[in-house]
């Protein structure tokens, strides 16, 4: 008993220390992809980012992000790779990157068109950031085994509803790209609407996956939210204490999980694009 009150009496006031702190603002971005790899359960068609429309868009955006005055950028880079990332953010800084990347990577749209080219990188540089950092932790995700696991347990059911909402979102992602322009599109991707949706496939759906001491679908969750934790945990680390404004810009899959860590973070506050745009 004793324990237990000493405990509490603890966390009280590691909660009150907390909150006496001003939490630093995070604003989150979850985006499409803007090469498009079809990488994704959910395939997409192509939208071009590179358009005239787009481009002004793009630098609208940034021009807003400036005066939010974030001191870091994350973005979705495996994070072991950060030299890389430093050599391709040095040469967009002194304007020669696009140069640099389209004679190196002739055939490559990813250079290009990629969001941490395309936003991070010019949101960076118009806030006078000398470094984007790397956060992507790239794990095994076992949806074989899960597709497996449920053939194995007479799941064609459950099967048929996975890959039916898996269509259905592609589907409605299509017909979103063909009539929004690409900051109705951002904006749509951060919606509370969105993320449930996004986060409902895998608990809703792949969570049952196997027979009843099966727990392939719990393990395929499972692993989605570790890559997503152990990304957090690497911006938690490069988060400093003079940095009050810090921006992440990650697929949009990953910023729904993100808005649950940073909402439980006492340490910090979700910012929301559409906050940021109106400013």
């Amino acid at each position: 008993m004793k324990l237990y009150l000493a405990l509490s009496v603890a966390l009280l006031c590691f909660a009150a220390n907390v909150n006496a702190r001003q939490q630093k603002e995070t604003l989150l971005i979850g985006v499409f992809h803007f090469n498009n790899p079809g990488l994704d359960l959910a395939k997409s068609a192509d939208f071009d980012v590179m358009s005239p429309k787009s481009q002004e868009e793009l630098a609208l955006i940034t021009d807003h992000i400036k005066k939010f005055r974030p001191t870091k950028i994350f973005v979705e880079w495996e994070y072991n790779d950060q030299p890389a990332l430093d050599t391709l953010y040095d040469l967009y800084l002194k304007d020669a990157y696009f140069d640099h990347v389209q004679a190196k990577f002739p055939k490559s749209k990813f250079y290009l068109q990629n969001e941490i080219f395309q936003l991070a990188f010019r949101a960076g540089k118009k806030a006078g950031l000398r470094k984007i950092h790397a956060i992507d932790y790239q794990m095994n995700w076992p949806y074989d085994s899960l597709q497996s696991a449920m053939k194995k347990a007479g799941q064609a059911t459950l099967q048929q509803d996975i890959d039916a909402q898996i269509k259905k979102v592609g589907d409605e992602d299509n017909a979103l790209r063909k009539k929004l322009s690409l900051t109705q599109l951002l904006l749509e991707k951060n919606t509370t609407a969105n993320r449930n949706t996004n986060l409902g496939l895998y608990l809703t759906l792949l969570n049952r996956g196997g027979a009843l001491q099966d727990f392939t679908g719990a393990d395929v969750v499972d692993a989605w939210y570790k890559r997503n934790l152990y990304m957090y945990s690497l911006v938690q680390k490069l988060t400093e204490e003079k940095d009050e404004r810090v921006m992440i810009i990650v697929g949009a899959g990953h910023a729904a999980v993100f808005k649950h860590f940073i909402d439980m973070d006492q340490r910090s506050k979700v910012v929301e694009l559409s906050e940021v745009l109106k400013n």
